[in-house]
């Protein structure tokens, strides 16, 4: 029996794992397709997309399981605390949650128009989920009643000791007998192929389900599919 049937049968009393991040998320006030540079006014929301994501593939396997979030380093002050509670609406456990820190990260966001694409500027230097560290997590106590285990590409990207922490808590997963699975995710704003490629080789050693497109794939791992142009719009099918 492979892993995803195994998981179609599992009960609701099975926790869906999670380990990424949040940010907020700053764009412009108006309208307008302004640039970063000009503009005087932003809005503001809290970024969890890669926890979504995730959510999104425990939707996929039929919504098995109970699901519950951990996510490393998060404030201990009303931002942090709103950032939490932004995650509740979703229906997840946020009980696991390490606490601690002083900043949030920021992520600027300059939306594309015409033949100007989008663009990113990230804040993040010395926020929380870098300054989390690996003595923190209890992972055999975490994944008591866990199931699966998943974890976006993004977060051992961050920094030396939350690679390490992706390492630790893939190992104790597979230990404990649960699926893994990965979002390959690279951003070449957070760290390079090389490094890229040496870090998720490590991690991907205990993952059962690996998620990633064409660009992915051969941005971290050097694979590519034949007669596919993704930049150009041309993909193969077929495989």
């Amino acid at each position: 029996m492979d892993r995803l049937t195994a998981a179609a049968e599992c009960t609701a009393a099975a926790a869906f794992f999670i380990i990424s991040e949040i940010l907020s998320i700053l764009r412009r006030a108006d309208p307008k397709y302004l640039d970063l540079f000009v503009l005087t006014a932003f809005t503001g929301h809290y970024l969890h997309g890669h926890i979504l994501v995730g959510l999104k593939f425990y939707y996929l396997l039929g919504k098995c399981f109970a699901p519950a979030v951990l996510i490393v380093g998060i404030y201990k002050h009303e931002i942090g605390q709103s950032a939490v509670n932004s995650l509740r609406r979703f229906g997840v456990d946020t009980s696991e949650i390490v606490r601690g820190g002083d900043r949030i990260g920021i992520y600027y966001l300059e939306k594309g128009a015409s033949q100007r694409a989008s663009k990113v500027i990230y804040d993040r230097k010395d926020y929380a989920i870098a300054k989390a560290a690996v003595h923190e997590f209890d992972w055999e106590r975490i994944f008591g009643d866990a199931a699966w285990f998943h974890f976006t590409g993004i977060t051992p990207a961050l920094s030396e000791e939350t690679a390490k922490i992706c390492l630790e808590a893939c190992k104790a997963a597979k230990k404990l007998g649960l699926t893994v699975s990965c979002d390959l995710n690279y951003r070449k704003k957070l760290w390079t192929k090389e490094q890229a490629g040496k870090t998720m080789a490590e991690l991907c050693k205990y993952v059962d389900v690996c998620i990633a497109n064409e660009e992915d794939a051969a941005d971290v791992f050097g694979i590519c599919a034949s007669d596919t142009e993704v930049t150009g719009g041309k993909v193969n099918y077929e495989g």
